[in-house]
């Protein structure tokens, strides 16, 4: 991989590490449950691996690419994105899992629309944030139009349902239009009329409410809703300072829901200690901080908000799983970038490290 001169060193290693200790912990967590569903103990580390080698080749060409070129490409980028979200929808296109038909799937993988939709959100917000800046106080030509085209989407993701996926889209579009300079009345009365639909997309859902019975009071309920959270929490009381060691966890063994997906962080807990659940998290801060740090020293508007909407979008899905596994707030069934097992969100994530690393090319070496 040819690296730049102005690349930032600290995001790209920060991004290859957490990808191979993502691989070997998927391997660690799924092992057992893919020599039961598949009699290959490889199967999803194979699969994981194939995923990241592909990250990798788009997070490499990203970091070439000309700025301006993806620039160009943010609306086609925005309508496809609403295709595939409609293509989700299509019966026989669209392949359903658990009751929520959120997968699309081609020559014997599936993917996961809504993690290209957030990355292409960002990047149409950045081109017309910074297109429109002298203008962004406006309502009708400033803050409308971007509610319109988050409410399609938002609207499309709730129909798979996808609640978390279309909570995800709504806070990183708040955040770029707050730090764009919109009016903050405009986001407080968005948030005043949204907070009725949200109490009813939760309430009115059984198993939405069920979860957020369940984040109160896991113990009401331990062997159905809180049977996860329980033993997630078991697993980071097994792992202690240090850990059982790499591969000795107990709750992989079919105790732990979602072991290698969305509760891998337990299974991290449980392995590597506490001291590993540190590391692991002060890489994230890293990350964020560096991104940020690269979003404030863009050389144009573009890059800026293009910069600080892919860190936010990183960042805040990763604190938020951490949060989630432990208990700190109701489950929203997102993954944790680079870790957890899965292509789409692999190769997203390394495409948004990819454009985060074409932005710090840009920089002058004493602002990296």
């Amino acid at each position: 991989m040819e690296i730049r001169q102005g690349t930032d060193h600290s995001i790209l290693v920060l991004a290859v590490c957490l990808t191979c200790l993502g691989v070997v912990m998927v391997f660690s967590s799924s092992s057992i449950m893919a020599v039961r569903e598949y009699s290959d103990s490889l199967h999803f580390l194979k699969r994981q691996g194939a995923y990241a080698i592909i990250g990798f080749g788009v997070m490499a060409l990203l970091m070439r690419v000309n700025l301006d070129l993806l620039r160009k490409a943010a609306w086609p980028v925005l309508g496809l994105c609403a295709l595939l979200l409609i293509a989700v929808l299509i019966p026989g296109v669209g392949k359903k899992v658990g009751g929520a038909a959120r997968w699309i799937k081609v020559a014997g993988f599936t993917f996961q629309p809504a993690e290209f939709v957030k990355l292409g959100l960002v990047l149409f917000m950045a081109h017309s944030l910074a297109r429109k800046q002298s203008k962004v106080k406006s309502f009708r030509i400033g803050f409308l139009p971007y509610m319109v085209v988050l409410a399609v989407l938002i609207g499309l993701l709730l129909a798979q349902p996808d609640l978390g996926s279309a909570l995800t889209l709504a806070i990183v579009a708040v955040a770029m239009l707050l730090v764009a300079g919109t009016r903050l009345s405009y986001l407080a009365g968005i948030g005043l009329i949204a907070m009725p639909f949200l109490y009813f997309m939760v309430m009115n859902v059984d198993y939405r409410r069920r979860r957020i019975m369940a984040f109160l009071n896991p113990w009401e309920d331990p062997s159905d809703t809180g049977f996860q959270i329980i033993q997630s929490w078991i697993a980071f009381g097994n792992g202690g300072a240090f850990g059982q060691g790499l591969g000795e966890s107990k709750q992989k063994l079919f105790y732990l829901p979602e072991a290698h997906t969305d509760f891998i962080f337990s299974v991290i807990g449980e392995e590597l200690g506490f001291i590993g659940i540190i590391v692991i998290a002060s890489m994230f801060l890293l990350l964020v901080l560096r991104g940020l740090k690269t979003s404030l020293n863009a050389p144009n508007e573009f890059s800026c908000f293009l910069a600080f909407g892919v860190t936010l979008l990183i960042g805040m899905q990763a604190f938020v799983n951490m949060a989630v596994v432990m208990g700190m707030v109701p489950t929203k069934g997102l993954a944790l970038p680079f870790l957890s097992y899965g292509g789409t969100s692999l190769i997203t994530t390394l495409a948004a490290i990819g454009i985060l690393l074409n932005v710090s090319r840009s920089l002058p070496g004493e602002l990296r």
